[in-house]
C-alpha cells in the first residue's frame, strides 16, 4: 500500500515540486524540534582563543556544539567562562529569532555550475591543479557499482571507514539498507580505480530544484590506504570530484552538488571545494542559529569570525574591517573568501572601507556571472 501510494505521488508531483515539499517538512521537522523548550538551556562559553568576546547561547543543549563549531571552527576548543565579558562584547547566539540578529546557517552547499564546456569550468581551477588532473587523469577510471557484493564492499571498506576516521565514532553515518536503497535505483553507487584497484567510491543522486537537475554528492568513501596517506588523499579526492563532475555534465546535469560544508566562509572544506569552482548556495540545508553582534567592536569581531548569512533564500557575507587594519592587512586576510554564489557582502567598519580594498574585491569578482552587491555597514 505505502509503495503504491509513494507511485501515485511521483505520478502527479512533478520532481521539483517535490524537492519544495521536502524543504518545507524538513523545515517543518525543525521548528518542531525547536518548539521543545524543555530541552533549551542557557549558557556561556569563550573560545580558547586570543578574542575578548563572550558567547551566550540559548537553544537546545545538543546545539550548542554545532554553535561553537560555527564561531570557532573545527579545532578551537570551548572553555568555560570565569570571568564576565562587558556586556557590550557579549555575541548572543539562539535558536530564537531575536531583532537585528543575523540568520546564520548551519551548512553550506558547494555548487558547480555545468552547461558550459570542461575547459571553461577548470579555468577557474589553479594552475597547479589543472596540471595534476591532466597527468592523473588516464590513471583513473569511474565505474557503477552493480552487484550486491561490489555495494556491500564500498559500505564496509570505503565509506564507514573513511567517516570514521574523519569524524570519529560520532560519525553520521548512512545505513547499510540506505546504501543499498540508493546504490540500486534512487540514487548511484561509482567505484573509482586507480590501475584497476578500487580505492574510492562516490555515493550521489539527483535533486531537481526549480526545474534544475543537480547531481548531488552525499558520501565520498576511500581505502584506508588513500585515507591515512593525506598525499595521496588529496589526489584521489581532487580525482573522484574531477571525474564526478565529467559524469554530471556527460548527463546533461545543470549544476554539479559537491556536498555540505560547516558554513564558515574561513571553513578548509569549503575553501578545498571552492578552488573546484563551488558557488555556495543553501541546497539541501534548513537549519540555521540566529547571531546578534555586539554592540560595539562588530568590526573586530567579524575580522576574527567572518559569518554567512540568509536573507530569504540569497546567501551573503559579512566582513569586519577593523581601523587598525591597512588595506593590505585586509585584502590578504580576505584573499580566499572570494565566493560565487553571493548575493551581498556586507563590510562593516567605523568608517567607509579603504577605496583600494573596495577596488581589489571589485577586481576579484570581475570574472563572475553575477558578482555581488557591496554594502557598507556603519559599526561602533
Amino acid at each position: 500500500m505505502k509503495a503504491k501510494l509513494a507511485a501515485v505521488v511521483r505520478k502527479f508531483i512533478s520532481p521539483s515540486m517535490r524537492y519544495e515539499l521536502r524543504n518545507v517538512s524538513g523545515k517543518l521537522r525543525l521548528l518542531l524540534a525547536r518548539a521543545c523548550v524543555w530541552r533549551w538551556e542557557v549558557a556561556r562559553f569563550r573560545l580558547e582563543q586570543q578574542s575578548r568576546y563572550e558567547f551566550l547561547y540559548i537553544g537546545r543543549k545538543q546545539q550548542r556544539e554545532v554553535a561553537s563549531l560555527l564561531m570557532g571552527g573545527k579545532d578551537v576548543s570551548v572553555v568555560d567562562v570565569a570571568a564576565r565579558a562587558a556586556r557590550d562584547q557579549v555575541v548572543l547566539v539562539s535558536e530564537l529569532p531575536t531583532a537585528g540578529a543575523l540568520s546564520v546557517p548551519h551548512f553550506i552547499s558547494a555548487v558547480v555550475p555545468l552547461g558550459r564546456p570542461l575547459d571553461e569550468i577548470i579555468a577557474r581551477y589553479d594552475s597547479e591543479l589543472r596540471r595534476s588532473i591532466r597527468k592523473s587523469r588516464g590513471l583513473y577510471q569511474m565505474r557503477q557499482a552493480h552487484s550486491d557484493e561490489e555495494i556491500a564492499m564500498a559500505d564496509r571498506d570505503l565509506l564507514r571507514p573513511y567517516a570514521t576516521a574523519r569524524q570519529g565514532e560520532k560519525a553520521a553515518q548512512f545505513s547499510t539498507e540506505g546504501v543499498f536503497r540508493l546504490a540500486r535505483g534512487a540514487g548511484r553507487l561509482d567505484l573509482i580505480t586507480f590501475n584497476d584497484q578500487v580505492v574510492a567510491c562516490h555515493l550521489g543522486c539527483e535533486v531537481i530544484r526549480g526545474g534544475k537537475r543537480y547531481w548531488s554528492t552525499l558520501r565520498f568513501g576511500y581505502c584506508e590506504a588513500v585515507f591515512s596517506d593525506p598525499k595521496k588523499l588529496r589526489e584521489v579526492n581532487s580525482m573522484t570530484t574531477f571525474m564526478t563532475l565529467e559524469w554530471a555534465l556527460a548527463n546533461g546535469f545543470d549544476y554539479h552538488d559537491i556536498g555540505l560544508c560547516v558554513a564558515r566562509p574561513d571553513d578548509g572544506l569549503l575553501r578545498w571545494k571552492r578552488r573546484r569552482g563551488g558557488d555556495v548556495d543553501p541546497l539541501n540545508n534548513h537549519a540555521c542559529l540566529f547571531v546578534r553582534l555586539p554592540r560595539t567592536g562588530a568590526a573586530d569581531f567579524l575580522w576574527e569570525t567572518p559569518l554567512f548569512a540568509m536573507e530569504g533564500s540569497k546567501v551573503t557575507l559579512h566582513l569586519g574591517l577593523p581601523e587598525a587594519a591597512s588595506d593590505e592587512e585586509i585584502a590578504h586576510r580576505y584573499q580566499e573568501m572570494v565566493f560565487g554564489g553571493l548575493h551581498k557582502i556586507y563590510l562593516h567598519s567605523a568608517k567607509r572601507a579603504g577605496e583600494a580594498f573596495v577596488q581589489t574585491l571589485r577586481s576579484r569578482y570581475a570574472g563572475f556571472p553575477s558578482p555581488p552587491i557591496l554594502e557598507h555597514v556603519v559599526s561602533r
